[in-house]
């Protein structure tokens, strides 16, 4: 009788492409949701859960990304410096205005693994707030499922 068996990628064999998205009016979960499936590799047959199977991903024009309903206003990112009172918060359009590549890192980290593996994989979400990116020599093609 004929066995069986499962493929399990391994670190050197992995074939890395890379995508190209423009995130203007696109909704901020939406796109980190599809945003995190491919940094993980979860589009790819060779999917393989512990190992990094997934693409770089290149996102241009994040300053125009968009928010439903009034979480512009309504919704808040914390840090803590680690002293007593010491808790800072501010605004998503405050901070869409200030650094908004932090707005969609925050989104994607939110969903990739909360361990070394989810550390690994944000190194190959490169994010810009406008049009121009320095990773034309990578030939990004364009993003996976767009709308």
């Amino acid at each position: 009788m004929e066995t069986m068996k499962s493929y399990t990628a391994r670190t050197g064999e992995v074939l890395r492409a890379w995508y190209v998205v423009d995130a203007q009016d696109k909704v901020l979960g939406r796109l980190a949701s599809r945003i995190a499936m491919v940094l993980r590799g979860k589009t790819k047959p060779t999917f393989t859960p512990h190992i990094d199977t997934g693409d770089f991903v290149v996102v241009v024009n994040a300053a125009q990304v968009q928010m439903t309903g009034r979480k512009l206003d309504n919704k808040f990112y914390y840090r803590h410096s680690g002293f007593p009172g010491g808790i800072k918060e501010i605004s998503a359009r405050k901070l869409l205005q200030k650094k908004p590549e932090d707005i969609l890192r925050h989104a994607v980290r939110g969903m990739l693994p909360k361990n070394s593996l989810g550390r690994q994989l944000l190194k190959k979400l490169k994010i810009y707030a406008g049009t121009e990116h320095p990773h034309e020599a990578q030939m990004p093609a364009p993003f996976p499922w767009e709308d």
